[in-house]
């Protein structure tokens, strides 16, 4: 086995004599109450040790024992390991790996062998039944981390397999941990105790489970500080490092992007408010299936944590995860465009790619046509006005499978994030997605509009931040039509709001009644944030309607967003959690 070094590992059991622990010179003495023995052994790292335990006339000799630092390694599938045993690295003998039948070995994939697990849980969350031993996969990377510890550390290495695949945060609470071996955080604990109740560290791959609802991926970022307060807590290491990955891909075919980049882009933001917690990308490794990280990938990734958790440790030789640091927009020196300057932290030597750099998009529109790397900046050369630029929010890594291709010279990649807004932040709200009334009779230049009469409002399921009636407008041959917009704000606090509204048509916009905006003239292209609307709301609902009209077949639609004017620059430079938003519905 491989007990934690720096401290007293603590061995207790039953004895009807008074125990005492020799390991070569040394010798301990256990405390002992009512038949219940306390030991604790206090070890130089190294080994490998044999311990002697005596109780009067009972012996018991425990052989090839190392002393190093031993790592809980949680989460879900990726960390339980779906790689192909192909690409498994070869096994050390420095180190081992505590296997989830509570049995030491050496360490080889796959170390999570819940086909011979002894805590309830594994088979409770398998229907019951324990899995089945798969043939051709189970390579994680906490192996290759531990071997890449081994390597910058010269002590030996102990792995507590503890994931479990398609885990949510909820199924890892530590509400759970009364459960025991019946729950994930209860086995964890356990298994913990069992080898001495002492760890260096925790590294962690979860989150994919949580990006399948947006109620789910929304709180995220509070789940995660809840965990490892608690395991801090219960393990009695107020500041245990923490090195977290940060989801990778997954070739999906079914959409759910942006939960998928709410979770990566929350991941990334965690060491804001998590201290001693790093996160490291994989956006840019191999798949051996549609979503889990295979191959060569899983040895980057294990060096990768390692590296990152080194720096946590105070390791020398060692650089933090590469972290997104700001973006802003520079007029172009040839042209009247715009670009977008991307900097980057702790890039080794500077930005590379093996082919044309990519994986950078806008949110709201196109507009990137070149990418150019400069030292730890990244250049985004667009076609588009610097004011409209400085309304936009950037994005790498958009999507459940991007690509994405920037390293350093470390062979480290680019974290997700995004979207980010990339000119002075302001408080903005998702694009709204209204509802409307069918196609009525045209109202020319809508001078004379005025707010419909109990009209009859449908869903209209726009896909994109556009709300395109494109299929509907275009379809009347040139006809003159018009067409009514609704939602509604939900207001909690007073604010000081504005409609951000884009069009391609005539239009007029009223807020609880009141008529605020009017524009005959409106055309195509349609651009987001055209006009800003100011208005203020008392707490409650306000209800928002939009009038458009068809401008003869050349109208398509709308962009509305709200904007709140009201929030300080302090709260504004924190993040969105800093102040309130009216909700949208």
């Amino acid at each position: 086995m491989v007990l934690q070094r720096g401290g007293a590992a603590v061995v207790t059991g039953r004895a009807s004599a008074p125990v005492v622990a020799r390991v070569g010179s040394r010798r301990f003495t256990a405390k002992t109450r009512a038949g219940q023995f306390t030991l604790k052994l206090n070890l130089p790292a190294g080994g490998p040790y044999t311990i002697t335990l005596e109780a009067g006339k009972a012996k018991l000799v425990v052989k090839d024992v190392l002393v190093g630092d031993v790592w809980i390694c949680a989460g879900q599938s990726n960390m339980q390991g779906v790689g192909w045993l192909r690409h498994a690295d070869k096994p050390m003998a420095r180190v081992r790996a505590f296997y989830m039948d509570d049995r030491w070995a050496v360490a080889k994939d796959s170390i999570h062998n819940m086909w011979d697990s002894v805590d309830e849980v594994h088979a409770l969350l398998n229907g019951g039944t324990r899995l089945e031993k798969p043939k051709y996969w189970g390579v994680g990377p906490a192996v290759a981390f531990g071997q890449e510890m081994l390597r910058r550390t010269g002590v030996p290495q102990g792995l507590l397999a503890c994931a479990h695949g398609g885990t949510s945060m909820a199924q890892w609470s530590p509400e759970k941990k009364s459960e025991g071996s019946k729950s994930l955080y209860g086995a964890m604990v356990r298994r913990v105790a069992k080898n001495g109740g002492r760890v260096a560290g925790l590294i962690w791959y979860q989150g994919e489970s949580d990006t399948n609802a947006p109620d789910v991926a929304a709180v995220y970022s509070e789940k995660m500080r809840q965990f490892v307060s608690a395991v801090r807590q219960d393990l009695r290491s107020p500041r245990l490092p923490v090195a977290l990955v940060q989801i990778g891909r997954y070739v999906n075919q079914w959409g759910g992007g942006e939960f998928w980049n709410s979770i990566q882009d929350q991941q990334r933001r965690l060491p804001r408010t998590i201290p001693q917690l790093t996160v490291v990308p994989a956006v840019d490794l191999p798949l051996d299936d549609a979503i889990h990280v295979g191959g060569t990938g899983l040895t980057q990734l294990g060096q990768r944590l390692a590296e990152a958790m080194h720096v946590l440790r105070g390791g020398k030789g060692a650089r933090p995860p590469l972290a997104f640091k700001r973006a802003y927009v520079v007029q172009d020196k040839d042209s009247t465009f715009g670009n977008v300057v991307v900097e980057f932290d702790n890039v080794t030597g500077k930005l590379v790619s093996g082919s044309r750099p990519t994986g950078f998009s806008l949110v709201e529109r196109e507009g990137i046509f070149d990418t150019v790397l400069d030292g730890n900046k990244v250049l985004l050369r667009t076609f588009l006005p610097v004011p409209d630029l400085q309304k936009l929010r950037l994005v790498y890594g958009a999507g459940t499978n991007p690509y994405c291709n920037i390293l350093d010279q470390n062979n480290r990649a680019l974290p997700v994030f995004g979207p980010v807004n990339i000119g002075k932040p302001i408080a903005l709200t998702g694009f709204a997605k209204p509802r409307v009334t069918s196609l009525l009779p045209g109202a020319g230049k809508l001078e004379g509009l005025t707010l419909p009469v109990n009209p009859t409002w449908r869903v209209k399921p726009f896909l994109k931040d556009f709300c395109d009636l494109h299929d509907e407008l275009g379809a009347v041959n040139g006809e003159d039509k018009l067409v009514y917009f609704t939602c509604e704000l939900n207001v909690g606090e007073p604010m000081k709001l504005a409609a951000l509204l884009g069009y391609d048509g005539p239009v007029k916009l009223w807020v609880d009644g009141r008529e605020l905006f009017y524009d005959p003239n409106g055309t195509n292209p349609g651009i987001v944030d055209a006009k800003q609307i100011k208005f203020a709301a008392a707490p409650g609902k306000h209800q928002v309607i939009i009038a458009l009209g068809s401008n003869h077949g050349k109208a398509w639609g709308i962009y509305l967003r709200f904007q709140r004017l009201d929030v300080s620059p302090a709260k504004l430079r924190q993040n969105a959690e800093a102040y309130r938003l009216p909700e949208i519905s």
